[in-house]
């Protein structure tokens, strides 16, 4: 492991942003959106911290478990998504979606542990532009 992240899914994306930066000093480093203009993905840096975020869909927001739109749980870093995963599985987690290749050339899985927190793991090392 060389990395660990937070992340959530915000209500408003938009607005949790605002407010980080307000609270905290996060800066924005990269974001995506979707065709409507709604936040998809975002990165914020404050010194050397770094989370990650993006605003429910409405599938997430229905697949919550505890009833409410947001999200959250940490990402982290590994060389070895697919091997990471299996290992996860076979001791017992719950897949979100398994080992998968993303738009901007990286690798990705989500799972559930025991308790039922969601850990997201993949190669892309968060909080650095993209080029």
């Amino acid at each position: 492991m060389s990395g660990l992240v937070g992340y959530f899914v915000f209500r408003d994306g938009d607005a949790s942003v605002a407010y980080l930066a307000s609270v905290f000093g996060f800066e924005t480093v990269v974001e995506q959106r979707g065709d409507a203009g709604e936040l998809w993905h975002v990165e914020l840096r404050a010194g050397d911290a770094v989370i990650m975020g993006g605003t429910a869909t409405d599938e997430q927001a229905a697949d919550e478990p505890w009833g409410r739109p947001g999200g959250h749980g940490l990402y982290v870093v590994v060389e070895d998504v697919d091997a990471t995963y299996e290992r996860a599985i076979a001791g017992g987690g719950r897949s979100v979606f398994g080992p998968e290749d993303t738009e901007w050339g990286t690798r990705r899985a989500r799972i559930l542990d025991l308790d039922g927190y969601e850990w997201s793991f993949g190669s892309y090392q968060p909080g650095q532009a993209w080029g």
